[in-house]
């Protein structure tokens, strides 16, 4: 995959891909680029029933205003595709792997939601995964073509319903307590992405994944230091989490980091200064 995109192209390929509402523009001014500017274009798939689409978009807008890159965003996961990611060198998700097809009792509200789910005359909820085969294959193939992802929080969700998600990403979901402090610490403080980032205190969903590739890659741990632990379909789960990681695949890069579920979360200062790094490292400009 060639690293530099025409413009021309790029510019064709977004505006048909606009027209047609899959993708939607950051809210305010954007960023001008000048004609012929080759800057890596990012697309981002945000949003899901428990993680509203404006508050990521606002993060990430900063993100990549202070990076200086140009971004897209989309909410329609059943647009994702291998022509779709053609304009795009780097894949930003931030949204679970389900769908609630014939709606949800109520949004964002578990303990209202479950109380709805026991009434005798109330329906349940009912939910299955969005990515298909066709996506899971064209994201792979992505990266190793020589694209970048970067899976933040939820995204490990989707490795739940996709082989070839997983097999780039890198683990799956398991669970997560109620949103607490933890402390997450960085375990490698000499690769590119940590290099320069303290260890900090966040409030936050303290996400636990299964982690399948060689341990020397992660970089990042979470710990509720008050020593609460998760308890998952009978199984302590333990204080500490997996918060992190990043390696090469194929052509490309993959980076993951647990923390997201709010705005705060994601502008912690350290943590923010982790994701300018992981972005950097992603498009090669460390």
């Amino acid at each position: 995959m060639s690293s530099i995109i025409p413009r021309r192209r790029l510019l064709k390929s977004a505006g048909a891909l606009a027209s047609a509402g899959i993708l939607f523009k950051p809210h305010g001014k954007g960023i001008a680029f000048p004609a012929g500017d080759h800057r890596p274009r990012a697309l981002a798939l945000i949003g899901d029933r428990y993680h509203n689409a404006d508050y990521i978009q606002v993060a990430l807008n900063r993100l990549f205003r202070e990076l200086n890159l140009p971004i897209d965003y989309t909410i329609n996961y059943d647009q994702i595709s291998a022509r779709l990611l053609t304009s795009y060198r780097l894949f930003v998700v931030l949204r679970d792997g389900m769908i609630g097809p014939h709606g949800y009792l109520e949004p964002n509200d578990y303990e209202y939601s479950h109380a709805l789910e026991n009434s005798r005359d109330w329906p349940k909820e009912q939910f299955e995964p969005w990515i298909t085969e066709e996506q899971g294959a064209a994201i792979k193939d992505f990266v190793e073509a020589g694209g970048a992802l970067y899976a933040l929080h939820n995204s490990s969700h989707i490795s739940l319903s996709s082989k070839d998600y997983r097999e780039v990403m890198g683990g799956a979901y398991i669970d997560h307590p109620p949103l607490h402090p933890f402390r997450v610490s960085v375990v490698n403080n000499e690769h590119p992405i940590t290099r320069g980032v303290e260890d900090f205190m966040v409030n936050d969903e303290q996400h636990f994944v299964t982690y399948d590739k060689d341990s020397k890659y992660i970089l990042m741990r979470s710990e509720n230091i008050d020593g609460l632990t998760d308890i998952y379909e009978g199984k302590d789960l333990g204080a500490r989490a997996i918060a992190g990681w990043a390696y090469d695949f194929g052509k490309g890069r993959v980076v993951f980091t647990a923390v997201g579920h709010t705005l705060h979360a994601l502008w912690q200062p350290e943590y923010f200064k982790l994701q300018k790094n992981a972005v950097r490292w992603l498009l090669r400009m460390e």
